[in-house]
């Protein structure tokens, strides 16, 4: 999975975009099927930064976006909305093999 974090209107720390790596890292536990990863931190309003989050999966694309008080607030919408996109997927996914196999019976 190829992770690529860029910033629009300002820079992050180096400790601030391994956290954010960090959290990132953790998306294929959920969906094992994830290509690339791409986060766009938007810092022109510094009190409210927002943040652009895609991931590519096979044959998919999922999107979320957010804005906080607090860059790492958004960060961590961001990727609780992701990670409940990915989940509702891969239950979709699920759903549908098994009932094939019902199906087929």
């Amino acid at each position: 999975m190829q992770i690529n974090i860029s910033t629009r209107h300002g820079q992050i720390s180096d400790e601030t975009h391994a956290r954010v790596l960090g959290k990132l890292e953790k998306l294929p536990r959920l969906y094992e099927r994830l290509g690339a990863v791409e986060v766009t931190i938007d810092l022109e309003h510094r009190n409210a930064p927002s943040v652009d989050l895609r991931v590519a999966a096979m044959h998919r694309e999922f999107v979320a976006t957010g804005q906080a008080a607090e860059l790492l607030a958004a960060i961590d919408g961001v990727v609780e909305k992701l990670e409940q996109q990915l989940r509702r997927h891969k239950d979709k996914i699920q759903d549908r093999h098994q009932r094939g196999a019902v199906e087929r019976e």
